[in-house]
């Protein structure tokens, strides 16, 4: 892993192909790891891993948790409601006395876009030899989400061998509130780095015609390492979205875009865009489906499919983010010092 060159991983703009091949091929060797007898290895013994989540977190936060002790790692794990913020400190203080206390990784986690960025470009300007990895910010980046979700996909198109090579040409729908969504910004870098061509399908109110545009528009610092990436088109129609499709991705619609007049009523949603039995008809034969978690039953999808294991690959996304992040967490804190 002698070219990994990145200190931190705020979002997936800056990958290259190669980046994405050492996090699958390192999460795949971590995957292997025995499920009887000790599930431990000493990878990271002596390090430690903090876990700053600012805003609430179930998978992502136990994964991260789970990832760092199956590495041997030391873990603090920090609760807002319990912290010094409530008495008024900013969360750089916050994170100066966690990298104080020996952090080598800090894991964060902010409902404001740009937090993880601004603290690691703190830490950068501080010369403290510290990673941050952004564990979801905003409507920003979720860096760990859209690399598990690419994992469990590779894994889908060929068990047999797992690679970004079986991304390419496919097509991949990701449907719902992509506007609010830092899971599809995220999976829109990767995908299309991988060259899966990206339809994506949701109504005007949340989904802006600007979309189109997003991968074109690396960070304005950045040169795009991919020469050449897959395609994002849009679609108002699920059953034109669906049509040929190799994968189906949908996303969290949160109830209170109903309060902000962005949709007229949740049973409308679900007849237009909601996913079932019958809706994943019109896509190709085993076409699998995705979500991020936590699913709203019979508003994304129906019950009776997110039940259906044969091709919801919910379970799986949780379980393989394990393996994703414990190769991030190696990476990074065999970075530092």
């Amino acid at each position: 892993m002698s070219h990994w060159n990145h200190k931190h991983i705020i979002d997936l703009a800056s990958f290259s192909l190669e980046d994405y091949k050492t996090v699958l091929e390192l999460a795949k060797r971590f995957q292997n790891i025995p499920s009887s007898g000790s599930r431990k290895l000493p990878a990271l013994q002596g390090k430690l891993i903090t876990t700053l989540f600012f805003e609430p977190s179930t998978r992502t936060k136990s994964s991260f948790e789970l990832a760092a002790k199956r590495l041997s790692a030391e873990i603090q794990s920090f609760s807002p409601s319990t912290s010094s913020l409530k008495k008024g400190e900013s969360p750089l203080d916050t994170v100066m006395t966690y990298v104080a206390m020996g952090a080598n990784v800090l894991v964060i986690r902010h409902s404001c876009t740009g937090v993880p960025a601004q603290l690691a470009n703190s830490l950068d300007k501080a010369k403290k030899n510290v990673s941050i990895l952004n564990g979801g910010d905003g409507l920003h980046s979720h860096p760990s989400q859209a690399l598990l979700d690419l994992f469990t996909l590779i894994h889908f198109f060929d068990k047999s061998n797992p690679c970004i090579e079986n991304i390419y040409g496919k097509k991949i729908t990701i449907i719902g509130d992509i506007l609010h969504s830092r899971v599809a910004r995220s999976n829109l870098w990767s995908l299309t780095a991988c060259g899966a061509n990206v339809v994506l399908c949701g109504p005007p109110t949340l989904l802006p015609e600007e979309f189109i545009e997003f991968t074109s528009k690396p960070p304005s610092s950045e040169i795009d390492p991919i020469k050449k990436r897959g395609k994002v088109t849009i679609s108002r129609s699920l059953k034109e979205a669906l049509e040929d499709t190799d994968a189906v991705y949908t996303l969290r619609l949160q109830k209170e875009r109903m309060s902000e007049n962005l949709l007229s009523s949740l049973n409308t949603y679900h007849d237009d865009y909601g996913i079932t039995h019958e809706t994943m008809k019109l896509c190709k034969e085993n076409v699998p489906i995705l979500h991020p978690g936590p699913v709203n039953r019979g508003i994304e999808m129906s019950s009776e499919l997110l039940d259906d294991q044969s091709i919801c690959l919910v379970n799986e996304q949780v379980t393989n983010g394990i393996p994703i992040r414990m190769a991030l967490l190696y990476l990074l804190a065999t970075n530092t010092k």
